[in-house]
């Protein structure tokens, strides 16, 4: 068959390949050369560099799929954060409100205290007055009775002592009476 192309390229005269301006030797050998140097480079430098593209699209191909597993990871987390937070704002607002009814009772109790200490103060303030007052009452009678028996010595023009100042009481107490 070579001897077939290389007499028909052989033949240059004005028809077939030679009239194209192709030699059929140089095309030959073009040809060889060129299925060696394509097999060379498909044994030396196609097949490591389909193994690197190939590892490289698994590397990229594992790293999109990390990257979705992330975002499933990532909204599952947010999901349980959120639920977190909500848990954590119900107890919050549940400490709140037993303080707050904690603070109510204790003003409550301290309200009552404080009446209490309030009534108690009151009451020794009137037991303190009625005391007072009844000191006061007698301190007046004795002034009084001082007073009186120091006039009834300026109209009477005598000196009374407690004998004549009941003797005296006693007079008046019957000249009343008759």
């Amino acid at each position: 068959m070579i001897t077939y192309v290389t007499q028909f390229a052989a033949d240059s005269s004005g028809s077939g390949i030679g009239a194209l301006g192709i030699d059929g030797k140089a095309f030959i050998i073009q040809l060889v050369t060129f299925v060696l140097a394509f097999w060379v480079l498909q044994r030396f430098a196609f097949k490591p560099i389909l193994k690197i593209m190939n590892e490289r699209r698994k590397t990229i191909e594992d790293g999109v799929s990390l990257g979705e597993q992330m975002k499933k990871d990532q909204a599952a987390l947010q999901a349980k954060v959120a639920d977190m937070l909500a848990d954590a704002r119900k107890e919050a607002d549940g400490i709140i409100a037993g303080a707050q009814d904690a603070s109510r009772q204790a003003i409550r109790e301290a309200e009552d205290k404080a009446r209490e200490k309030a009534a108690g103060i009151l009451t020794e303030a009137e037991s303190r007055i009625a005391t007072e007052t009844s000191r006061a009452r007698k301190k007046l009678e004795s002034e009084l009775v001082g007073l009186i028996s120091d006039a009834t010595e300026a109209i009477i023009g005598e000196k009374v002592d407690a004998k004549k100042d009941a003797q005296l009481i006693d007079r008046a107490l019957k000249g009343s009476k008759a």
